[in-house]
């Protein structure tokens, strides 16, 4: 107070002492001046400046302190007056008081110009008379945090930036509700759902993410504060209204405020549908070419051009007796058979040759180095080239030939043999030539009577003509006019028992026994027929799908089944060339076979299993109607009351039975009809039993 009072000009006024001045105002300078927040006053017409001491930190060093007390305000701020003269004059005047936030205002201190930002009332202040005779300034200086907020501003703009040109998907979850604050166009395109996503919560633009690990795992991020990231992730999304699957590389990581609390997820995902896709297709495609291989029973090798490493198959280790682990393909040529060492290395060099095709071709003979075993294998390789054309490796297979080489050393050794005979023959034959010649003039003599033969040939064949065609009308009438009495002979027992019972008395037993003997009569015929079409059907050239035809017969006999409480498992079974209908026939017969034939007081239990195996592994009794190379084995197994397997040829031929007709139902042609089928498919059945064990039929088809 004494500093002020001593710096002011009192010539200026008549005021000449303290007690002179206004109450209110005498008041008002002893609050400001111990206040600790920024205060100022312009008194008087001349608008004299006070301040108090928390005010002088915002005149900075060698500035306007204490220079500024007492003087004018036009002169003590001459460089803000522009500003804040024109609203002092108006409160003067008695215009209201104002209010400015972080108002940007010239300043000259610390020696030299610039500006800074205030918060500020100007409030009028009133004599002892009521009339206003000044201003109250009010403030607080807000330039660093003015200066804060912009440099933040600046901050966010520049994020917004990078996330909006960023060359992957990017966004910004905030707060725990995960509203979408910042998606840049990569990340809309992923979500098809245009810049309407903004603001809004994920799961409200994107309900079909409920249930899927996303929302979980971002809860897990804004919770713990770890960043998660996943490769190939699978998602389900509507884009553009069409709900699809697509596979993202993506990471979730947390943004963190000055109290190192997460606020918001920083999410980044790259679209790696097409990679998946394609990495998926080359995984199918290598699965169809590791079966391939294993089908066609080949060992796949691969050299290493700039190591001359070697790595082999399982099936190469196995036949060379040693595996290279990568080591020089040269110390391979040692197993090969003495003659064939130098041809094949040399083929090996000619094809990784620039100026060759880079095909590799060759048959050679190897000894395993244990067992001394001799192996015929056909080796076949391609070379792979880098951009610049230079030979980089050479992939290949190789198949076991040596059986296909011993049967044609042993068919050369038989033609040379059979070409010895012929020309022993030959000498024979051109002995004989003139008993022949003398021969052929009985043979003209004979024509006349060859030609009676011809004649009676052409009756012959006119006889079969007539036969044949008898045939199909027997089986015409077979499966027409015989059946048609016989539901005759039922419907009219019905009808006797029904009308005439009383009347009958015994004789109902004999009418029971004349209707049984009538279906058992056309259960036969069926079953005559059925075989008799399996004899003459020949054509199997279809692919048939073997566990689709085992559903059909097991919807047929579903009530069977079910009558019986049958449990039937059945294994995934292949696609082969065949007829399918006969299949069906085959499928259902063994199948109905083990359903009649089952225990009483026991539950059937049937298995149906397939498995493919090679010509050696076939039974030494099987002897197939086609010979191949691999035929595909499907079983059917039951725990029914089995047979001897002395009678195991019988039970194939028609009408053999090994159990009473009243017993177990039947006309015993069912498996006959089985064996016809896999005849015609040039295969072969079989079957395993013992009594009271139940039995195993075994069908071998050609693949």
């Amino acid at each position: 107070m004494g500093e002020l009072i001593r710096l002011y000009d009192w010539s200026t006024t008549p005021l000449d002492t303290l007690d002179q001045w206004p109450s209110s105002l005498r008041t008002l300078i002893s609050m400001m001046l111990t206040s600790r927040f920024p205060m100022l006053i312009f008194w008087g017409p001349e608008l004299i400046t006070f301040y108090n001491d928390a005010f002088r930190p915002s005149l900075g060093n060698n500035g306007k302190h204490p220079s500024s007390l007492g003087q004018r305000g036009e002169q003590s701020w001459a460089e803000s007056w522009p500003v804040i003269g024109p609203m002092i004059y108006n409160i003067m005047a008695g215009g209201e008081a104002v209010w400015f936030e972080d108002q940007k205002l010239p300043l000259y201190r610390d020696g030299q110009m610039g500006y800074a930002y205030w918060t500020y009332s100007f409030s009028p202040l009133t004599d002892d008379s009521g009339e206003v005779n000044g201003v109250l300034v009010t403030c607080s200086e807000t330039t660093k945090a003015v200066e804060g907020i912009q440099k933040l501003e600046e901050s966010e703009a520049r994020f917004r930036s990078l996330i909006e040109e960023s060359p992957v998907g990017t966004c910004m979850y905030a707060g725990p509700e995960m509203r979408i604050e910042i998606a840049n166009r990569i990340i809309l395109d992923y979500w098809g759902k245009g810049d309407g996503v903004l603001g809004k919560p994920m799961l409200e633009v994107m309900p079909e993410m409920i249930g899927q690990p996303f929302p979980k795992l971002l809860e897990q991020v804004f919770n713990t504060g770890k960043m998660v990231e996943q490769k190939a992730a699978r998602a389900e999304l509507s884009v553009n209204g069409v709900l699809g699957v697509y596979y993202f590389d993506f990471s979730y990581k947390p943004l963190f405020d000055s109290t190192g609390k997460v606020y918001a997820i920083l999410d980044t995902a790259f679209d790696v549908t097409k990679q998946v896709l394609a990495h998926q297709k080359l995984e199918e495609a290598e699965i169809s070419l590791r079966g391939a291989i294993e089908l066609a029973e080949l060992g796949t090798w691969s050299i290493d051009v700039a190591t001359n490493g070697l790595i082999y198959s399982d099936r190469m280790i196995e036949w060379f007796g040693y595996d290279p682990a990568e080591h020089p393909y040269q110390e391979v040529i040692p197993i090969l058979q003495g003659n064939d060492q130098e041809r094949v290395s040399s083929a090996v060099a000619w094809a990784l040759n620039p100026e060759s095709d880079g095909i590799y071709d060759e048959e050679y003979t190897i000894i395993h180095p244990e067992t001394g075993k001799k192996r015929i294998l056909r080796a076949q390789g391609k070379v792979v080239y880098d951009e610049t054309g230079k030979a980089i490796r050479m992939n290949g297979t190789a198949q076991d030939i040596t059986m296909q080489r011993e049967l044609q050393l042993a068919l050369e050794s038989e033609v040379q043999l059979r070409t010895e005979e012929l020309a022993a023959t030959n000498e024979e034959l051109a002995a004989t030539n003139e008993e022949l010649a003398a021969s052929i003039e009985e043979l003209e003599a004979s024509n006349e009577e060859y030609a009676v033969v011809n004649t009676d040939l052409e009756e012959a064949n006119s006889l079969l003509t007539r036969s044949n065609n008898n045939l199909q009308q027997f089986a015409y009438v077979a499966s027409h006019d015989l059946q048609e009495p016989l539901r005759k002979i039922q419907q009219f027992g019905d009808i006797l028992k029904s009308q005439y019972a009383e009347s009958l008395g015994n004789g109902i037993d004999y009418l029971n026994r004349m209707q049984l003997a009538a279906s058992r009569m056309s259960t036969l015929i069926q079953d005559l027929l059925a075989y008799s079409r399996i004899a003459s059907q020949r054509e199997v050239n279809a692919l048939v799908n073997l566990t689709e035809v085992i559903a059909d017969v097991l919807n047929d006999l579903d009530l069977l089944i079910q009558e019986t409480g049958a449990e039937i498992t059945v294994s995934p079974l292949v696609t082969l060339i065949g007829d399918a209908p006969q299949l069906r026939l085959l499928i259902q017969n063994l199948l109905t076979n083990a359903l009649k034939f089952r225990r009483r007081d026991t539950i059937p239990v049937i298995t149906i299993t397939g498995q493919l195996i090679t010509a050696e592994q076939l039974p030494i009794t099987a002897k197939p109607a086609r010979w191949a190379q691999s035929y595909y084995c499907f079983e059917v197994s039951d725990n029914g009351i089995g047979f001897e397997e002395k009678y195991l040829d019988r039970i194939f031929q028609v009408f053999q039975r090994l159990h009473g007709k009243n017993e177990f139902a039947g006309t015993g042609i069912g498996l006959a009809i089985c064996e016809k089928v896999v005849t015609n498919h040039g295969g072969v059945i079989t079957a395993t039993s013992q009594p009271g064990q139940g039995a195993t039929f075994s069908v071998y088809l050609p693949m």
